[in-house]
C-alpha cells in the first residue's frame, strides 16, 4: 500500500482551474442564448432583452477590469472572436425564425 502525500488532497481556497476568461465567454453565451429564446419573437425583440444585454455588457466590463492581468493578447483575440460568433449566432437565430 502506497502512502499518498497529504498535499495532494489540499486545494487552494476557491480554486477551480478554469480561467476567468473562459468562464466569461461561457457566461456570455448562456445569457444571450437564454435571453434570446425567452424575450424575442418572430417580429419583436422585447425591451427586457436589451436590458439583459446592457447588464451583460456591464458584467463583462467589470470582470475584465477585475482580472485584467489574465487577459493577454491570445485571450483578448479569443474573446473578440467569441463575441463575433455570438453576434452571428444571434442574427442567424432571429433570421431563421427558430423561436416562432
Amino acid at each position: 500500500m502506497s502512502v499518498v502525500p497529504e498535499e495532494l488532497f489540499k486545494r487552494r481556497r476557491n480554486h477551480n482551474n478554469t480561467p476567468k476568461s473562459v468562464l466569461l465567454i461561457l457566461t456570455n453565451y448562456v445569457v444571450v442564448l437564454v435571453g434570446t429564446s425567452l424575450f424575442t419573437s418572430c417580429n419583436k425583440i422585447s425591451n427586457f432583452f436589451w436590458f439583459i444585454i446592457a447588464g451583460l455588457v456591464a458584467y463583462n466590463y467589470f470582470n475584465i477590469r477585475r482580472y485584467h492581468e489574465e487577459y493577454n493578447k491570445v485571450t483578448v483575440i479569443a474573446y473578440v472572436v467569441s463575441m463575433v460568433i455570438l453576434i452571428g449566432v444571434f442574427i442567424i437565430y432571429i433570421a431563421t425564425g427558430q423561436n416562432c
